[in-house]
């Protein structure tokens, strides 16, 4: 009866433990390693019938999607349309898989109006308009954001909806440490719990959502936990990877001889007036260039002058803007004793996004069979050899729901092949 019940509900199934020890073993349909916004929107776009478990490497709160400032684009009209493809191919210097790039911007309407009706809060302007803002290498405003924590207001919306779906089990502070493979085919994914104990998670389709690879780094916005897990497991087992040396380094993060996660300055800050100042209060390089070439022209001015950082000045920001739009930003730089709307704060170019990763194709499918990847640890092409800013949660996003679909259709091939 337990079996049935569990069946009815789309709860996964767990092999019958031994003298009451945690099973070692649970059955689902899909499972998706990641709890990031690629991970949750792919759990909210698969069937309610399917039995779904996703693994979080910490809690679930401690994943880059949180972290995402400046915001989400969005083709704000049919004429934005030539532009912005034109802005992240330059911005990718023409490596982009031009199919993936059209397919994430002709998707992104649909993406932001559903994350609007889950509720996500974008702010608006006084007449109640969303309030497009730009960043670097964007020739126009296309950006809509929640103050400075976008990726943690899309994120928590997000969670909250999986969270309510009965056929979800979330697992926190649950680590992937293998694949299983039958034949030429991924079966899931070997992980270990909190306790140390292992776990087979045994599924027909498995998607990495498993992030960048920032931890690897000295200095990195990233949380310390990304380590390129999934890249690193999928390619040991032959699974194709693609330019993972494409790594982007953002230009203005927090300069401080603290350990730890170094704190982004959003690129919007640039994108509304903020200006970069050397060291004797002169502008040096036009902020509004793609951030590689921007950090590039930090670098050289910090071996010029050999000196540790350059400063971010927020003179030309309008006050309302730099407490309202970037209030996380003035709060953070208030703590690190820096009043943004008296000073310049210091930062530093420091690593932030992989553009390369697991190759899937136009449906987020990885070389080996029954196995998909999306958000950062992928690669579809989109950024070509550098990511244009605000790209990056609408194409997990968009490529997350494409592996969902596929899952889907999948399996109704399958069932028709049954009949």
């Amino acid at each position: 009866m337990e079996d049935e019940r569990n069946r009815a509900t789309g709860a996964p199934q767990a092999a019958a433990p031994a003298g009451g020890e945690a099973p070692s073993r649970l059955d689902c349909d899909v499972v998706i390693v990641g709890c990031g916004v690629s991970g949750l929107y792919a759990a909210y776009n698969l069937p309610r019938a399917l039995r779904i478990v996703m693994l979080s490497k910490e809690d679930v709160a401690t994943c880059d999607s949180m972290l995402a400032q400046g915001g989400i684009c969005v083709m704000r009209d049919r004429d934005d349309y030539d532009s912005w493809f034109e802005d992240t191919m330059r911005a990718g210097h023409y490596e982009n898989r031009a199919q993936s790039v059209d397919t994430m911007i002709w998707n992104s309407r649909d993406v932001i109006f559903e994350l609007m009706r889950l509720g996500v809060r974008f702010d608006r302007t006084p007449q109640g308009g969303l309030d497009y803002t730009r960043e670097g290498a964007h020739s126009r405003p296309r950006i809509v954001h929640h103050e400075d924590v976008t990726g943690r207001e899309i994120t928590t919306h997000l969670l909250a909806q999986v969270r309510q779906l009965p056929n979800v089990t979330i697992l926190e502070n649950t680590v992937m440490d293998d694949l299983l493979v039958e034949g030429s085919a991924c079966a899931g994914v070997h992980a270990v719990r909190p306790d140390g104990t292992g776990l087979s998670l045994r599924a027909r389709d498995t998607i990495l959502c498993t992030g960048g690879i920032g931890g690897t780094y000295e200095h990195s916005t990233n949380y310390r936990c990304l380590t390129g897990d999934g890249c690193r497991i999928a390619a040991a087992h032959g699974v194709e990877l693609e330019h993972m040396d494409y790594v982007q380094i953002h230009p203005t993060t927090l300069y401080t001889t603290k350990p730890g996660r170094s704190f982004l300055l959003s690129e919007s800050c640039r994108g509304e007036g903020a200006i970069l100042l050397d060291n004797s209060g002169k502008r040096f390089c036009d902020e509004l260039q793609p951030r590689d070439i921007v950090s590039q022209n930090i670098l050289a001015k910090m071996r010029e002058e050999g000196s540790r950082h350059v400063w971010l000045s927020f003179q030309n920001v309008p006050r309302d803007v730099v407490t309202g739009h970037f209030h996380h930003i003035y709060e953070t730089c208030l703590e690190e004793g820096y009043d943004i709307l008296r000073e310049p704060a210091p930062v530093v170019p420091a690593q932030h996004y992989l553009m390369g990763g697991i190759h899937v194709d136009q449906n987020s499918k990885t070389t080996m069979d029954h196995l998909y990847a999306a958000g950062e640890t992928s690669c579809n092409g989109v950024h070509g050899k550098n990511r244009l800013a605000s790209n990056s949660l609408l194409e997990s996003m968009v490529f997350a729901r494409l592996a969902a679909r596929d899952i889907v259709r999948g399996r109704h091939a399958q069932w028709i092949q049954s009949r």
